[in-house]
């Protein structure tokens, strides 16, 4: 007996244990941990630091280039005649015959001016590079707005779990008092069997909210990159009426802050920069290009009466020289790139324009479901009051058998209705009240 209750309390602890153990997420946990392991972000990064490649490169190629090159060969004339002279006449005999030679050189080249384009290279590169930090933060802004969004839809999915089980005890509770209402004859069992058909229905519904929570709790563990297959808990806030009836931001004030603040924004305009820049690269093609070489050179072949180190010497030569190249005719080659680079140019100021109104959009969007949720809360709450008030007496009355079952049904599905638009209209408003702070350039907060 001993043995079995100590079992017990070591089973009791353990779990207790486990619960303890397990992590319990905020939203401010959940935001940090996706920003710092998101696989779409982790490659925005690796395509920044590629681009800052780029431009270490076009900075580089300001300077001359030197490279060294040899060049080795050998021959092998097995027929070769060998003539020797000798007293009285002369002889010819054949012998094998192999020679060799190498050659040496360092060689350097230089672009000294080509109409500025490696100038304006690592200006095209260096905003490059900007273009690529500016889409880690956008990436990363919508992450957070999707996480967000997504830890929301668990608060409103936890509570109405919550309002499932309440709804379902009462449930059970008129059922009980309904089969002791039969047993005394004053109530017939048919309306017995309506409210046990009752009480099935609303423990379906809370399957299925219990099945929506668990599907946005999946979500968001993969918008966090969290593949194990423990469970997932997040932190529940208590949400007063004052959070959720706040003041809302002004939607102009919000706006001209995010036209400042806005990765999508800065990118928009970072484009129209390059492309003005790819202009004038463009026109380049319309001026020479002045460039200079020079190299130190050598050569050894066998066969000579000197050595090795002595022949490099005597045949070393320097060489130095400039060129300069005169674009006169390229078939309108030059003036198609001017073209098109206008046109990108064009293109890139209509982008601009199409970010920032559909970044006012977004914004007025959010304004105004956070104004019509403020407002529908507000009429909620006297909904469900009213709902609880008119159930309340429908119940009692049902149990003096005043009222069927047909107006406690009735009556409970409207208040069930009621407490899910209140719940609804709660977190509407909370997020999108979020949202224009976040756009605003703050932090995201519930």
């Amino acid at each position: 007996m001993k043995k079995k209750h100590l079992l017990a309390t070591l089973s009791i602890v353990l779990t207790g244990s486990a619960a303890w153990g397990q992590k319990i997420w905020t939203l401010q946990e959940c935001l940090d941990y996706a920003l710092a392991n998101n696989i779409q972000l982790q490659q925005k990064r690796i395509t920044a630091a590629s681009n800052h490649e780029d431009v270490l490169q076009s900075k580089a190629a300001l300077f001359p280039s030197v490279s060294f090159s040899t060049n080795q060969n050998a021959s092998w004339r097995p027929f070769a005649e060998t003539t020797i002279n000798l007293a009285g006449g002369t002889m010819t005999t054949n012998s094998n015959s192999v020679s060799y030679n190498g050659s040496y050189g360092i060689n350097a080249n230089w672009t000294v001016w080509n109409g500025n384009r490696n100038i304006n290279t690592i200006k095209q590169n260096k905003l490059t590079e900007k273009i690529a930090e500016l889409g880690i933060n956008q990436q990363a802004n919508t992450i957070q707005e999707q996480i967000a969004q997504l830890y929301v839809q668990i608060l409103y999915e936890d509570e109405a779990v919550k309002v499932c089980r309440e709804i379902i005890k009462s449930s059970m509770m008129q059922r009980d008092r309904a089969k002791t209402m039969v047993e005394v004859g004053s109530l017939a069992r048919v309306e017995l069997v309506q409210l046990e058909a009752q009480v099935s229905q609303d423990e379906l519904a809370l399957v299925q909210a219990q099945s929506q929570l668990a599907n946005y709790k999946l979500q968001l563990k993969q918008l966090l990159e969290i593949h194990d297959d423990e469970a997932f808990e997040i932190a529940v806030p208590e949400v007063t009426d004052a959070q959720v009836l706040a003041m809302i931001p002004n939607e102009q004030a919000v706006y001209n802050s995010a036209l400042e603040s806005r990765p999508e924004i800065q990118s928009s305009k970072l484009s129209i920069e390059s492309s003005e820049i790819a202009i004038h690269t463009a026109r380049a093609g319309y001026k020479p290009t002045v460039s200079m070489t020079a190299g130190i050179g050598s050569n050894n072949s066998s066969g000579q009466h000197t050595d090795f180190f002595k022949q490099v010497k005597t045949n070393m030569n320097n060489s130095l020289g400039l060129s300069v190249s005169v674009p006169i005719l390229d078939n309108h080659q030059t003036r198609t790139n001017i073209r098109k680079a206008k046109y990108a140019l064009q293109t890139s100021e209509l982008n601009l324009q199409e970010q920032q109104k559909q970044l006012y959009s977004t914004i007025e969007n959010y304004w105004l479901n956070a104004t019509t949720s403020q407002q529908q809360f507000i009429s909620a709450r006297k909904n469900v009051k009213s709902m609880q008030e008119s159930y309340d007496l429908v119940n009692e009355q049902f149990n003096v058998g005043l009222k069927n079952v047909v107006d406690l049904t009735t009556g409970k599905n409207n208040l069930l209705q009621a407490e899910q638009q209140l719940l609804q209209t709660k977190y509407t408003a909370l997020l999108n009240a979020a949202m224009l702070n976040f756009y605003a350039g703050e932090r995201i907060r519930l």
